[in-house]
């Protein structure tokens, strides 16, 4: 007999009655009938009840574990009694009858119990993560995570991409985010940084010749915590493909997106592909948002023209300002408590907006102040244009297009859950598409890149020499799913002279362009495919999957909030001969210095 184990504890059925085996685990939970000890041992793959009787004459040995002892346990396989079969877990229908117990490893007293779904401070269950992983929900979502990355693995190389590995130490790129920084021993005041995302070397591949790319790969951004989003390091599906268009690009990631959701569901509606593709500005009139969430029915509408002009002065001196209007509608409002407006209007205020206007529709009138400074003819423009009838209502945002829009689609987000209106048993997928190039940074006063700098311009060189800069969009997608985006791609800019002038449009001249980027120029100068790629990321995948609200609890050991690893102390101090070794010397910020970084 092996000396730990002959099965797992989630393995034996009722075909191993009679046997003698042997398991190890953890002491799950003890209970004490009196007249017989339960134990229920825990590892990896399940639970196995154990019973023994008090004659027996170690029973004061296993009376006096401690709960997530590691211990092993023998003894002959029988049947429970009908009464206590439990059908909630594998091994439900048999125990063991403790013959031999032998102590591995004893716990100590458990800062968080192992058993039960009690919540505990967060900070509490980092600095124990270790215990944390025990328990079943957080062991569950790891498992799930593991499961799906196999399966997007073998989803992959079916379709015949080929799995290869980047560079982690690399340099600076304009991602977008802050990088961190690795200073260099043999290279003093040099640095490298930890890649934001394998972009330019995914994209060498496709010059070196390898056609379809993919890796499950460690990205590291120095950017603040979200509830979508980790400090740190995430992971991502990285994809790169050859001689490609966008459709190319969608056709090959939508049976993966699609499947794996499909198989993960627990039965939840999957958008079947092809996937609805959104223009951005569609995207942001209708849905206030480029991360639309399709499960919302809710569409917002432009309505300025119907209060252009107008004697409501509020709205029609903005629009004369530059503002516009937004409508958001509230099927069926009507038959909600004054409050409900009030505290819709109330919202808007704590949030930063000067308010949010409405009005209720009712037998061919509009109740509400902004419906009693309308004509007749300017309500049923507004009727028509949000498809509105008796007994709905619509609220309106109004200011100059970026906030109105934002406004908007916040509203739209708070009046889907108020009025029950979100389908949570489903997963709606899109593609956001046709993302403008550039945009006007108001702090920087410049034009800078909206999204992938590495894009390719719609209308190439063409377009970048003749068209406003503003005007010009990319080759560039979202794939978003509830409201949530999955990722960002792009259809790749693979002509240097392209590049060239996409990036002095944003500010940057050739030698920039050459000192930053001289590895890929290089690359491109002697023959590029055009190809393009994608990045899916996994944690977000994963969180949806397992229905998690926070990224956090669909990692195995995340940083929390500010960036730190309460389990391992980091970032913590280096010695002083350490630092001389990398040529560093630590200088204190200056008071001037502190409030530019609070």
């Amino acid at each position: 007999m092996h000396i730990y184990r002959t099965h797992n504890c989630g393995e034996l059925r009722e075909n191993h009655v009679g046997e003698v085996v042997r398991l190890s685990g953890w002491v799950h939970r003890k209970r004490d009938h009196g007249n017989l000890l339960f134990v229920d041992l825990r590892d990896d793959f399940g639970l196995t009840q154990c019973v023994i009787e008090p004659k027996n004459p170690i029973f004061d040995h296993v009376d006096s574990i401690a709960p997530e002892s590691v211990v092993t346990v023998t003894g002959e396989v029988v049947l429970r009694d009908k009464e206590t079969i439990n059908p909630s877990i594998s091994t439900g229908t048999i125990e063991i009858r403790i013959g031999e117990f032998k102590v591995l490893s004893e716990a100590e007293e458990l800062p968080i119990p192992v058993f039960g779904d009690q919540e505990y401070p967060e900070e509490l269950r980092l600095r124990h993560r270790f215990l944390d992983l025990r328990r079943e929900r957080l062991h569950h979502n790891i498992k799930l995570r593991a499961a799906i990355i196999e399966d997007i693995r073998q989803r992959m190389t079916e379709q015949g991409f080929t799995e290869l590995q980047t560079p982690i130490l690399t340099a600076s790129s304009p991602e977008g985010a802050r990088d961190y920084l690795v200073p260099s021993r043999v290279h003093p005041g040099k640095f490298y940084a930890l890649p934001q995302a394998p972009q330019q070397f995914k994209q060498l591949y496709m010059v070196a010749g390898f056609d379809r790319y993919f890796q499950i790969a460690p990205c590291f951004r120095d950017e603040d915590a979200r509830a979508d989003r980790s400090p740190g390091e995430f992971y991502q599906l990285d994809v790169e493909m050859s001689f490609v268009d966008q459709e190319d690009v969608f056709n090959a990631i939508e049976p993966v997106m699609h499947g794996v959701f499909q198989k993960y569901s627990d039965g939840k509606e999957v958008t079947p592909a092809p996937f609805p593709r959104i223009a951005y500005a569609d995207a942001m009139l209708q849905f206030g948002s480029d991360k639309p969430d399709l499960r919302n029915p809710l569409r917002i509408t432009d309505v300025t023209d119907a209060f252009s002009g107008s004697s409501f002065k509020i709205f029609s001196n903005a629009i004369e300002g530059g503002a516009v209007v937004r409508a958001i509608p509230a099927p069926g409002a009507e038959q909600n408590p004054r409050s409900f407006f009030d505290k819709m209007n109330e919202w808007a205020r704590e949030n930063g907006w000067p308010g949010l206007g409405y009005m209720v529709f009712t037998s061919g009138e509009a109740k509400g102040p902004i419906g009693r400074n309308l004509s007749k003819e300017r309500i049923r423009m507004i009727q028509e244009i949000t498809s509105l009838g008796d007994g709905d209502a619509v609220f309106f945002a109004c200011d100059e297009v970026k906030r109105a829009s934002e406004l908007a689609g916040a509203a739209r987000d708070r009046l889907g859950i108020n009025l029950n209106l979100i389908d949570s048993d489903c997963f709606r997928f899109c593609w956001v598409i046709d993302y403008p190039m550039f945009e006007y940074d108001e702090e920087k006063c410049q034009v800078v890149f909206s999204h992938n700098p590495f894009s390719m311009p719609q209308g190439g060189l063409d377009a970048l020499n003749k068209m406003n800069s503003t005007d010009i969009l990319g080759f560039q997608y979202d794939i978003v799913c509830n409201g949530i985006e999955l990722s960002s791609g792009a259809i790749r800019n693979h002509r240097p002279d392209i590049m060239y002038k996409a990036f002095e449009l944003a500010g940057y001249s050739r030698a920039d362009v050459d000192m930053r980027f001289g590895g890929m120029l290089r690359a491109l100068k002697y023959g590029a495919p055009p190809h393009g790629g994608i990045a899916p990321g996994i944690d977000r995948i994963v969180m949806l999957l397992a229905g998690e609200p926070n990224i956090r609890e669909v990692v195995a050991f995340p940083l929390n909030q500010r960036a730190e690893d309460l389990l391992m102390n980091a970032p913590a101090p280096v010695s002083k001969s350490h630092l001389r070794e990398l040529h560093l010397r630590l200088v204190e910020a200056s008071d001037g210095d502190k409030e530019t970084n609070s």
